[in-house]
């Protein structure tokens, strides 16, 4: 009977210690989750991560970060991302010690025109997007989008961006973007334009959306109509929070210098970014004149 309660009484003991160290794990887990957690919601990191468009890679900003560090008080990191066609993604670049506002600029092997691609793409800037979050908690951003670029993140916001709930898009810019592709006449909507005003419901109400034409030939930018710009109106008013259309006009004004066009880069600084200390765009030191028409959602 003895042997039996010392026998009892050991297993009890072993038992409470294999508890105890089963608990360990546990208590280790939740304090690196809560750390994990905190670092998120303290994060006071915002980065723009930009998109460039068909046939342009992941250097396409190079020209406007540098012109805007040579303009801002604030020097901003510029990281650049590609997303390879098997799945797997390359990081260059790194983040400046005290920069908050980071220019991330994510490029794809396969950078081709077409609806069926920038559908593609968006799917590959989803897991880009994802990599990013994990890497760098940001749980704010802003976005820009350079012509096809617009689309790819339009594609990624009205269908990925739900994943991220916790995780703001406060401002989006797209330049040059062609919402309706080589149409200039809005009565003949494509595939890829009708799709986006069919899913606009999904859009976040608390993003300020702002979309840039150029106008070198007072009907387009020289590739992209003016009028396919203007066509964001029937995907983004009324359903975000704010919806502005500038053109721009005057020097710098064809598609691919638009993102290189000193008023371009004012906007950038005065209307995207958080702290930059830039120059607002009604600037008179700028070389081009603009028509800003801001159009508030209801």
């Amino acid at each position: 009977m003895i042997g039996m309660k010392r026998k009892l009484k050991w297993i009890g003991i072993f038992l409470c210690v294999l508890l105890i160290l089963s608990l360990i794990p546990a208590y280790w887990w939740t304090q690196a989750n809560v750390k994990n957690m905190d670092r998120f919601y303290n994060s006071k990191l915002s980065p723009v991560i930009c998109i460039p468009g068909s046939s342009a890679t992941e250097n396409r900003f190079d020209g406007m970060v540098a012109k805007i560090n040579e303009r801002s008080e604030t020097k901003h990191s510029l990281i650049k991302v590609k997303v390879w066609n098997d799945g797997h993604i390359s990081l260059r670049g790194k983040k400046l010690k005290n920069d908050n506002e980071p220019f991330i600029v994510v490029g794809f092997e396969n950078n081709h025109d077409g609806y069926g691609n920038i559908k593609k793409q968006a799917n590959m800037f989803n897991d880009a997007f994802s990599m990013l979050q994990d890497k760098y908690r940001f749980n704010n951003y802003k976005g820009i989008g350079h012509s096809n670029g617009g689309l790819v993140y339009t594609a990624f916001l009205e269908n990925d961006a739900s994943n991220y709930p916790e995780v703001k898009m406060k401002r989006l810019l797209t330049i040059g973007t062609p919402y309706n592709f080589e149409e200039s006449n809005i009565k003949h909507r494509t595939q890829m334009l009708s799709d986006f005003i069919k899913k606009r419901k999904y859009l976040s109400k608390d993003l300020d959306v702002y979309t840039l034409a150029g106008n070198e030939t007072y009907t387009s930018d020289g590739i992209v109509p003016d009028a396919s710009v203007r066509a964001g109106k029937y995907i983004f008013q009324n359903q975000t929070k704010s919806y502005t259309e500038v053109t721009l006009t005057g020097n710098d004004t064809q598609h691919s210098n638009l993102p290189q066009n000193n008023e371009v880069l004012q906007i950038i600084m005065a209307r995207i970014l958080d702290h930059s200390g830039g120059p607002m765009p009604d600037d008179p030191a700028s070389d081009s004149a603009s028509n800003v028409k801001p159009i508030e959602s209801e």
